[in-house]
């Protein structure tokens, strides 16, 4: 009754009263959390119960390898029972709220409930399985472009030494160099190919505005209302203060990065600069260490394994076999076993990018850094 009296309310006002009289007010952001908060714990509990009915038809390996495919799939069924045939969530229904487009404030038509659960679940889905393959092949060729780049400087330094003791303002370089670029982005790489400082932007904003919770709702252009009666005097508060705080973290993030890279850059300077000095006075001498000894650039993996458990049960025979030799992210046997800093074991690529999302050990939480992993060898 609710939507057919909001249907009404908004297409045909009488002209003797104004339209805001007979138009509901817009949710505030309490309303709109918990409300997803409901609808969160829903689809947990009905992917709860899909993994029992999968692991039961098809076992826990094949359930523990397809978790994710599960969890997104019941979202989406859940959604379209709900949203995409036109009707509430239980979240929805919970809070007494009804989604309209924020330019007609209308019902949804069929292809924004549409695109709206497909931004929400498909969207981040595809994303989550095309990101690590992205960063992987971007961070290999960064890396070869600033070792060309390192090598190219280092020749020209050979090249500019005896210019360099009579003009000291060649030393002076821009400061927004190619290769510092480059190196800034192979630094920071999984922070910037991240959504989260979009994410938490959007919800800073939604904090101080009570819309778009969700950013697939911004794009699909979709507004909450609350359909209960609210009192003449009746204040409904928000979350502004969050927003504040979110704001002043975010500011207070960005001003100690700025302050990191420029200490950075300092020290990269007083390095060149002590470079440059032991290069003149070792002139003609061996080969550049840079390139001898890469530090800062971390060794890619080799595109087949070396220890593959599969093909050869004694690549490593100190291992016991049984469980011992499978990994427990993939359930497979060790394909270049590494183990982490708490103990633990995995194939090299299962650890390297479960590290790269989320810097922990997937089994006890502890904090990982790749440097760290270490490989196993016979």
């Amino acid at each position: 009754m609710a939507d057919e009296d909001l249907s009404l309310t908004t297409s045909a006002p009488t002209p003797s009263v104004s339209p805001s009289a007979h138009f509901y007010p817009f949710a505030t952001s309490p309303d709109i959390i918990r409300s997803h908060e409901k609808d969160v714990f829903m689809t947990g509990s009905l992917t709860s119960q899909a993994h029992s009915i999968v692991r039961s038809l098809r076992g826990a390996r094949y359930a523990h390898t397809h978790s994710d495919a599960i969890k997104h799939l019941t979202e989406i069924l859940y959604f379209a029972l709900t949203t995409f045939i036109g009707n509430r969530t239980l979240g929805e229904e919970y809070c007494d709220l009804v989604q309209l487009e924020d330019d007609t404030l209308q019902l949804p038509s069929l292809p924004r409930r549409a695109g709206y659960i497909l931004s929400s679940i498909l969207l981040p889905w595809t994303l989550q399985r095309i990101l690590p393959a992205f960063r992987q092949r971007l961070r290999s060729k960064l890396e070869r472009s600033i070792a060309r780049q390192q090598f190219k400087a280092s020749q020209a330094k050979k090249t500019t030494v005896e210019q360099a003791k009579d003009n000291k303002s060649s030393k002076k370089t821009s400061f927004f160099t190619k290769l510092r670029i480059q190196k800034y982005i192979l630094e920071h790489l999984d922070s910037i190919t991240s959504l989260s400082p979009i994410y938490a932007v959007s919800i800073a904003t939604f904090y101080f505005t009570g819309a778009y919770y969700h950013l697939s709702k911004r794009f699909s252009g979709l507004r909450y209302v609350f359909t209960k009666k609210v009192e003449e005097g009746e204040q409904r508060v928000g979350y502004e203060v969050l927003g504040v705080l979110l704001v002043l973290q975010i500011a207070v993030q960005g001003i100690l990065h700025i302050k990191k890279v420029g200490a950075d850059l300092g020290q990269e300077n007083e390095d060149t600069g002590l470079e440059a000095d032991a290069g003149m006075k070792q002139y003609g001498g061996s080969l550049i260490p840079s390139l001898e000894n890469p530090s800062s650039l971390p060794l890619l993996p080799a595109s087949a394994a070396r220890y593959d458990f599969s093909e050869d049960s004694h690549a490593i025979p100190w291992i016991p076999e049984g469980q011992q030799r499978k990994c427990t992210l993939c359930l497979e046997l060790f394909k270049d076993p590494s183990v982490t800093t708490c103990g633990h074991v995995f194939c090299w690529t299962c650890v390297r990018d479960w590290v790269r999302e989320k810097p922990e050990c997937p089994l006890c939480r502890q904090e990982v850094l790749l440097s760290k992993v270490l490989p196993l060898r016979g």
